[in-house]
């Protein structure tokens, strides 16, 4: 892969974190009480986007990729997701809420309930087992909110 001259930017940083994300990720299958970062991956995803940095957004999809087959679910399913939700839920959140710290509660409960109801459409679509809720994705919206709100 051939980078430009004007883009030297180290790659190395982005292998640590995936790296860190793949031994996160596999703890946190082994172990439920830690939560699966979703919405901290949305957070990098926007942050990607914004930015218009392609070599992060492949990091980050890659680390979303990761998160879909630990956790079972389809294939594509969050990147799909996250691309509704940056393109249409985020903006309408950011237009009608002023108060930051507000926009990023919404955003995280978006991301974990909004995922949630995403999974049940498609699996109603494609006539699927629904996924089923478990209480721990509270705990994960609690834990996540203060992540996010350290970014």
């Amino acid at each position: 892969m051939q980078r430009s001259i004007s883009d030297q930017k180290p790659l190395i940083r982005y292998f640590v974190y995936l790296g860190l994300y793949i031994l996160y990720s596999s703890l946190g299958t082994i172990y439920p009480v830690l939560p699966p970062l979703l919405a901290l991956l949305f957070a990098l995803y926007a942050h990607a986007m914004q930015k218009e940095n392609f070599t992060e957004l492949l990091f980050v999809i890659a680390a979303l990729l990761l998160f879909e087959a630990n956790y079972g679910f389809l294939l594509f399913s969050s990147i799909i997701y996250f691309y509704i939700q940056y393109k249409f839920i985020l903006p309408k959140i950011k237009q009608n809420i002023s108060c930051k710290i507000c926009v990023k509660i919404f955003t995280v409960i978006v991301s974990y309930l909004g995922y949630f109801f995403f999974l049940s459409l498609l699996a109603n679509i494609f006539l699927l087992e629904s996924p089923s809720f478990s209480y721990y994705i509270i705990y994960y919206i609690v834990i996540e909110f203060f992540l996010v709100s350290l970014l």
